[in-house]
């Protein structure tokens, strides 16, 4: 299975070797704390994050491979730099600017925690095979048309991704700049596009299936 290896990352390290069910489980237990941890607690965080640091470190996947990787959390981060600015209550200063002092708190608590989630997700998929994954979950007894869906996700991913990469070149080639709000309009359409062909290349391969005797589970 090619899609999902760009995260994962060969190694022998007690952390690659750990059965994949019971670091999924550790990864919701650890999530768990780290969002019931009250907002101001930031000893609290800085030890849920010396923790975290200390499995990437036993893992020697190394913060290099991690780091870029993080942009993911881009969104939550913009969101959590508005919070000061739009939410109400007690203003304070900063910087010179007057900010709303409880979305002060509440947007540097959003930021530690999103960040410290992604960097543990992150870790879990670097130590750990996709195939391996999907076991550990049909281990915790996770629904299977779940797995299945997502088995089939990361299969087809790179399929998905390539097919985007093509159609993008196809538009800068008839000089249509993706990143130019003016050409946006043609890019919603390419991705209105995209979604209806992988629509239709799943009902084929469900159709596919079907044919081969699929009863709703995979073989093993």
């Amino acid at each position: 299975m090619r899609a999902g290896d760009g995260l994962h990352v060969e190694g022998r390290s007690p952390v690659h070797r750990a059965p994949a069910h019971l670091k999924v489980l550790a990864l919701l237990g650890f999530m768990l704390v780290v969002v019931a941890t009250p907002h101001e607690a930031y000893a609290v965080f800085a030890l849920e994050a010396v923790v975290l640091l200390g499995v990437v470190a036993l893992s020697r996947v190394g913060l290099r491979r991690l780091l870029p990787r993080m942009v993911v959390e881009l969104p939550f981060a913009v969101f959590a730099a508005l919070m000061p600015f739009i939410s109400h209550g007690p203003r304070t200063e900063v910087l010179g600017v007057t900010v709303s002092e409880p979305g002060l708190v509440a947007g540097a608590a959003l930021l530690i925690k999103v960040s410290i989630g992604v960097l543990a997700s992150l870790t879990l998929a670097a130590t750990t095979h996709p195939q391996d994954l999907l076991r550990g979950l049909q281990r915790l007894r996770v629904p299977e048309l779940v797995v299945q869906i997502m088995g089939f996700m990361i299969r087809y991913l790179d399929v998905v991704t390539d097919e985007f990469g093509r159609m993008m070149t196809a538009l800068r080639s008839r000089g249509c700049e993706p990143r130019s709000p003016r050409h946006w309009p043609v890019l919603a359409r390419s991705l209105g596009a995209l979604f209806i062909r992988s629509y239709e290349r799943g009902e084929r391969v469900h159709l596919a299936m079907l044919s081969r005797g699929y009863d709703g589970k995979l073989p093993t």
